[in-house]
C-alpha cells in the first residue's frame, strides 16, 4: 500500500505531522473537496470525529475492491478506526499507527476473533484474488474452522464452487523508462495504459524495474510510492547482458535499453508481454 493521504482540521495539525514522520504521505487541510482529492490515494488517515468523515466519504463509495481504506484518528491521538476497507489496508494502517501509541480498533469479524481473513492471506502470498465474491462466504467460514491453503501446479483446469476462493500470483514486471524531470502523473498515466493493453491491473503487478540511471528521477519513484509497489533498479550491467526486442535511443548512453531489458531482468518467466509502448515522455514495457 502507498503513503496516505492526511486530512485534518488546522488544530490537529501537529498530531498529521506526527503521523506523516511514520506513515509518509500527504496533509491535506480539511474542505469540502478534500475527501474527493484524497480518494485519488489508496489510503486515508482523517483526522476527525467519525461521523465527520463517514458523511464526506458516504457520496464518493463505489466498491469495496477499489475504494482507499479509510482510517479515523481522534484529535487526541488516542484511537485508529479503521472505517473503510478494514481487509484492504485499513487494519493494517491502524495497527501501524499503534507505534504511535493509538489503539488499533478493529472490528472487521475475522480479526477481530483473531484470525486471517482471505484478503490478508492472499496479501501474504502476494497475491490477488481472481474471483472476488467467493470472499464473504470463505471469511465466514474461517470464523468456525481452518480452511486449507491449496497450491495447485498447472497446466490444470480447475472447476470450484462460490465459497472457494481462488488466488493468483501477482507476476508481471513494469519496466519503465522516462525523459529527465517527468511528472509523477505522467509516468502513473502510462503505467495505466500498458496494462490496460494487456486487459491487466495494477493488482496484477508484482514490482516496477528501471535502469540504474533513472535511480534519482522522482517521477519514476513517486509513481511506485503512490501505487505501493516496490521499485528495481538494474545494474547497467545486466541492462547490458539482455537483447532488447526494440530499438532504443537509451544506446547513446551505452545501454541497450530501458524499459524492455528492466522488465526481463526482473520477471520470473523471461517472457516480453508487452514490446516497449511510448506515451510521451515515458515508455513501458511489462514481463512475466
Amino acid at each position: 500500500m502507498g503513503e496516505p493521504a492526511i486530512i485534518t482540521f488546522p488544530r490537529s495539525l501537529d498530531v498529521a505531522r506526527k503521523i506523516q514522520e511514520s506513515t509518509g504521505g500527504e496533509i491535506i487541510l480539511y474542505s469540502k473537496d478534500a475527501f474527493k482529492q484524497a480518494f485519488e490515494y489508496d489510503s486515508i488517515i482523517a483526522i476527525m470525529a467519525a461521523g465527520i468523515a463517514v458523511r464526506n466519504i458516504a457520496p464518493l463509495i463505489h466498491d469495496k475492491w477499489e475504494d482507499p481504506a479509510v482510517v479515523v484518528v481522534d484529535a487526541g491521538a488516542n484511537f485508529a478506526i479503521p472505517v473503510l476497507g478494514g481487509h484492504h489496508g485499513g487494519n493494517e494502517l491502524a495497527k501501524k499507527l499503534a507505534g504511535l501509541g493509538m489503539i488499533p480498533v478493529i472490528t472487521t469479524a475475522t480479526e477481530a476473533a483473531g484470525k486471517e481473513s482471505v484478503e490478508s492471506i492472499a496479501d501474504s502470498l502476494g497475491c490477488r484474488i481472481v474471483n472476488r465474491d467467493s470472499t464473504k462466504k470463505v471469511n465466514i467460514a474461517l470464523l468456525e474452522e481452518n480452511i486449507e491453503v491449496l497450491h495447485l501446479k498447472g497446466p490444470k483446469i480447475v472447476l470450484v464452487d462460490d465459497d472457494i476462493a481462488v488466488l493468483k500470483k501477482n507476476g508481471l514486471v513494469v519496466g519503465i523508462g522516462a525523459n529527465r524531470g517527468v511528472s509523477r502523473e505522467e509516468v502513473m498515466d502510462a503505467i495505466r495504459s500498458g496494462l490496460a493493453e494487456l486487459n491487466a491491473s495494477i493488482d496484477d503487478v508484482k514490482c516496477f524495474a528501471s535502469a540504474a540511471i533513472k535511480e534519482k528521477e522522482r517521477g519514476i519513484i513517486d509513481s511506485a510510492i503512490s501505487f505501493g509497489k516496490e521499485l528495481k533498479f538494474v545494474p547497467h550491467e545486466l541492462i547490458n547482458s539482455i537483447e532488447a526486442p526494440t530499438h532504443s535511443k537509451a544506446k547513446a548512453l551505452g545501454l541497450n535499453g530501458v524499459c524492455e531489458p528492466a522488465a526481463l531482468a526482473v520477471s520470473e518467466e523471461k517472457k516480453l508481454l508487452l514490446k516497449k509502448r511510448i506515451y510521451g515522455n515515458v515508455t513501458i514495457a511489462i514481463a512475466r
